[in-house]
């Protein structure tokens, strides 16, 4: 019988990665490049990996491009894959925020929402070319931020 580890070794150090699936990939890629100014890590047909900072990596995958599990000599990925208007927030400072929406509008971005939050922190929704539901987000949101 294994017994588990003691939880307080037992860290999670943040979310690495998450992702989103479009249906144009140069597109896709422009917009988070020229608009969102994130540097690419890593491009191809299926899969463009952004550095969205602080350890963080946004991969933008082509829809259904990987629902089939990726096998190779040093191991296996699962497959996955979504559909429909996905969301992810950004961190931004506080001093950033006027300056993120003038950015967006001067490339023709609509905003879709923006919201004051009781602990202090503001948020700014706008959409990526696929529909995707972003927003930049300054300290205040969340306890932990």
């Amino acid at each position: 019988m294994t017994t588990a580890p003691d939880s307080s070794a037992l860290q999670i150090g943040g979310v690495l990665e998450t992702a989103l699936y479009v249906d144009d990939m140069p597109r896709a890629v422009a917009f988070f490049s020229n608009v969102l100014g994130l540097r690419t890590l890593k491009q191809g047909d299926r899969l463009t990996a952004f550095d969205a900072g602080a350890h963080s990596v946004l991969l933008v995958f082509a829809r259904g491009a990987s629902q089939a599990d990726t096998t190779s000599e040093r191991g296996t990925v699962p497959g996955h894959d979504g559909c429909g208007p996905l969301h992810m927030a950004l961190r931004i400072s506080a001093d950033a925020y006027d300056g993120w929406k003038a950015r967006l509008a001067a490339h023709g971005v609509p905003m879709r929402g923006e919201m004051s939050w009781p602990a202090g922190g503001r948020s700014l929704y706008f959409e990526d070319p696929d529909g995707h539901v972003l927003e930049f987000a300054t300290p205040g949101l969340w306890a932990n931020y």
